[in-house]
């Protein structure tokens, strides 16, 4: 048997609830694999592994790596938001570079589309200059974007369930909310994450299945006016004396003042209005049809980080995707992302396999236009039926030590740099 070589796992784009028990499984099964050596982790992304800041994660204490089950979001290691395009060579010599210099045989990502691409760049611009690197994606967002319409590439990714659960019950407790103080605040408007899918918005009906609330779901997939949905919001309160309202943040109802992450993806917690504050600007404005007024409500990146909400199930299909990824690269299994895939029938199961990385790469799933109600202001129960199973149905138990949450803290320590100081393209001025 060769020598072992070593492994760089990295993570890009938005966090989630779960990603960390995606490197969790990735890293404790890695470590025990003996095609496998010193497992780094790019700190900060490919942001970190063209700086040559690689933190060494073998050598960390293994209950600060079984601490990241329950460690939400991403300062274990690091995220970015660094794109490596077609044109930036100097970029993809220096990766190059860095794999020769602490002798990288495994290169891993996790992360959404734009991540399997990179990861498939890198490591196949590693076999055509004649490095042995076997690339693997780890799949991850929120959004649900990640795969094709059809589910059969992947069903769901890691970290969805658990903003799902976070709005099955956020709807819930804000139903109670609204109740109370509908007399002088009949409406109640949450702006859900989804820049351009409707999959985060779509979970608030998963906080009422039996369709007793006064809610209105409109997903970013469906254009409307805000004068169409102030009519549909009168609607309800004629009926109903008050109106739970979500709205996908991508939702085109007017100017926001739009800013742009270094992939062109809107970034709506940064831009100057959000589309919530549009609509409530416009209900107020125009006047509802009982007395009182709109309020809005945009928890913004807590639905991305809020480990409280997570979904047990989504907490254990995150580490097995990982741990599925540690058997594909330690196996030589070049080019392909682990995935989840459902099995059919009415129990919930899954198994864990294996897709290729240009397929997921090169698509885009949409959100099935079936699953939209014909008035648009609802999902269908064939959504509910889809996404029910994922959120479980206990509350994941958090470490606690004298008062406040016990979250992995790495030790800070790093590998040799060998190599000269590098400022990554997009960055230099």
């Amino acid at each position: 048997m060769s020598a072992p070589k070593n492994m760089i796992v990295a993570q890009s784009g938005g966090p989630s609830p779960v990603i960390n028990n995606s490197l969790r499984g990735l890293v404790e099964t890695a470590r025990d694999l003996p095609e496998i050596g010193t497992i780094y982790g790019g700190w900060h992304g490919i942001e970190g592994v063209l700086k040559e800041e690689l933190l060494n994660l073998s050598e960390q204490d293994p209950l600060e790596i079984a601490l990241l089950r329950t460690t939400p979001a991403a300062g274990s290691i690091g995220t970015c938001r660094y794109k490596l395009k077609e044109h930036q060579n100097q970029d993809f010599d220096r990766v190059i570079e860095i794999f020769k210099a602490h002798n990288i045989g495994y290169f891993c990502y996790i992360g959404g589309n734009d991540s399997m691409d990179t990861a498939n760049k890198v490591a196949n611009i590693a076999r055509e200059r004649g490095l042995d690197v076997t690339g693997v994606g780890v799949p991850k967002t929120i959004d649900n974007d990640v795969g094709d319409s059809e589910f059969k590439l992947i069903d769901h990714t890691p970290g969805y369930a658990s903003t799902a659960r976070y709005w099955a019950h956020n709807v819930q407790l804000a139903n109670e909310e609204n109740r109370g103080s509908c007399p002088a605040d009949p409406v109640l408007v949450m702006q859900a994450m989804g820049r351009k899918i409707g999959y985060i918005p779509a979970a608030a009906r998963l906080a009422d299945p039996e369709r007793e609330m006064p809610l209105l779901i409109y997903l970013a997939e469906r254009p409307i006016s805000i004068e169409q949905i102030a009519d549909q919001i009168n609607d309800k309160l004629k009926s109903n004396g008050r109106a739970i309202v979500v709205v996908s943040e991508g939702l085109k109802l007017g100017d926001i003042g739009e800013v742009k992450d270094s992939f062109g993806h809107t970034s709506f917690s940064s831009s100057q209005i959000t589309t919530a504050q549009t609509l409530i600007n416009a209900l107020n404005s125009k006047g509802l049809s009982v007395k009182g007024a709109a309020r809005a409500n945009v928890p913004g990146t807590d639905q991305r980080h809020n480990m409280m909400f997570a979904s047990a199930v989504d907490l254990d299909e995150a580490y097995r995707v990982g741990q599925k990824a540690a058997h594909l690269a330690a196996s030589g299994e070049h080019g392909y992302m682990s995935t989840i895939l459902r099995d059919e029938g009415p129990i919930y199961n899954v198994r864990f396999d294996k897709v290729p990385l240009p397929e997921v790469a090169n698509s885009e799933r949409t959100f099935p236009s079936d699953w939209i109600t014909k008035d648009g202001t609802d999902v269908t129960d064939d959504f509910v039926n889809y996404c029910k199973p994922l959120i479980g149905q206990d509350h994941v138990s958090v470490p606690v030590v004298d008062g406040r949450l016990r979250l992995t803290r790495l030790k800070p320590i790093f590998a040799d740099q060998h190599l000269e100081p590098y400022v990554p393209q997009a960055d230099r001025k």
